[in-house]
């Protein structure tokens, strides 16, 4: 409900901005920036208040109008510790966003015939088992599908705390990470209920690379981070040197600050274990809206809210969240885990995107979104 709210606020406080862009209003250069100086002032303003209000370390900003990046900057500090400054290079935790990237790349092999939507993801990843358990009815066995994965209705569990929340054994492969949860039985029936799961994305890398022929990682960056642009977007390797990356941090029960407890996301990468930057997040977006990655029809699929089997419509399509009330196309995304909280918003019609990635977990970034809307839209 909250997601939706902000959303549906942000819409309104851009109304006037995008008619401003479809008249074909330029904007002046400040700072390297593409935003008249008073708009960034205000985001500014909203931005500095917003993180003394929750004590985030840092925040890193990327705004996209008419499909082109007009403004871009981080704020704070990277490295409380180290009194790094952020920078809009940093590299967060991208947590849950990375399941936008994976349903990208799902549907571009399913556009070149090498992933049938409805076939058993057995067929392409061996790691896991042609049929499952029911938890519920260990007699019963079920066949899950890719289509069932991408919308969270395959019955696969969630994570499991806290090993899979703040857990720090390292797996070296996304087959070894499968191996973790493809024993457990599905929580639902497939299709009867929405039922959100990370390891199901997870096992969704698995189907990429048996589809693809090469590892998760290389097939992203090869259709995903080159057509993009996106030079900054990493596996979250625990013992890989990421120049610029943010340290995590949280907030106790007392309201301070404190280092985020230390998670290997080995376990998860398809579905929460990259790093990335507000640019880059900005790029995916200016990328996704131009139909650089996949077809506009393939689009509209992923963006077309599922029902469950008894009808019930649900917010969560293929890796993405769609808001459509009013006849305004909105999806969005974030992300959350130890040490970061990051939010990516798209307005496609409007060629509109914003990109907010904080190193404090449970801060709630996407907060700022209708104080961006309401200085953007200002005349």
């Amino acid at each position: 409900m909250k997601k939706r709210i902000i959303a549906f606020l942000l819409c309104l406080a851009l109304t006037n901005l995008c008619l401003a862009q479809n008249k074909g209003q330029k904007q002046t250069l400040e700072d390297g920036q593409k935003l008249p100086a008073a708009k960034i002032e205000k985001i500014e303003a909203a931005i500095a208040a917003w993180m003394a209000q929750h004590k985030a370390p840092a925040l890193s900003v990327a705004i996209v109008t008419d499909n082109q990046i007009s403004f871009l900057k981080g704020y704070g500090l990277a490295d409380v510790e180290n009194n790094v400054p952020a920078r809009s290079d940093t590299a967060f935790r991208l947590a849950s966003i990375t399941k936008s990237m994976t349903a990208i790349a799902v549907m571009q092999l399913v556009e070149r015939g090498k992933i049938d939507l409805n076939a058993p993801v057995h067929r392409y990843c061996a790691a896991y088992p042609e049929r499952q358990t029911l938890k519920d009815a260990p007699d019963k066995k079920f066949s899950i599908t890719v289509r069932q994965l991408l919308i969270h209705q395959s019955g696969v569990r969630h994570n499991k705390a806290p090993e899979e929340v703040v857990g720090t054994k390292h797996y070296n492969s996304i087959a070894e990470a499968v191996g973790a949860f493809a024993a457990d039985p599905l929580v639902v029936e497939p299709e009867t209920k929405y039922s959100y799961s990370t390891p199901g994305y997870t096992l969704l890398g698995c189907v990429i690379e048996g589809a693809s022929g090469v590892t998760y990682i290389d097939y992203l960056r090869e259709n995903i981070f080159k057509p993009a642009g996106m030079t900054r977007t990493f596996v979250d390797d625990v013992y890989a040197i990421i120049p610029n990356r943010a340290r995590g941090y949280r907030k106790t029960g007392k309201g301070e600050v404190t280092n985020a407890p230390l998670h290997d996301t080995s376990v998860k990468i398809p579905g929460g274990g990259l790093v990335s930057t507000a640019e880059d997040l900005a790029k995916f977006a200016i990328a996704v809206n131009t139909n650089r990655l996949v077809k506009p029809e393939t689009l509209a699929q992923m963006w077309t809210k599922p029902k469950t089997g008894d009808g019930k419509e649900q917010d969560y399509a293929m890796g993405i969240l769609i808001d459509n009330k009013n006849g305004v196309l909105k999806v969005f995304n974030d992300g959350g885990q130890a040490g970061t909280r990051t939010y990516l918003f798209l307005m496609p019609k409007e060629k509109f995107a914003v990109a907010l990635m904080t190193n404090l977990q449970n801060a709630w970034c996407e907060e700022l979104l209708p104080k961006i809307g309401e200085a953007l839209s200002e005349k």
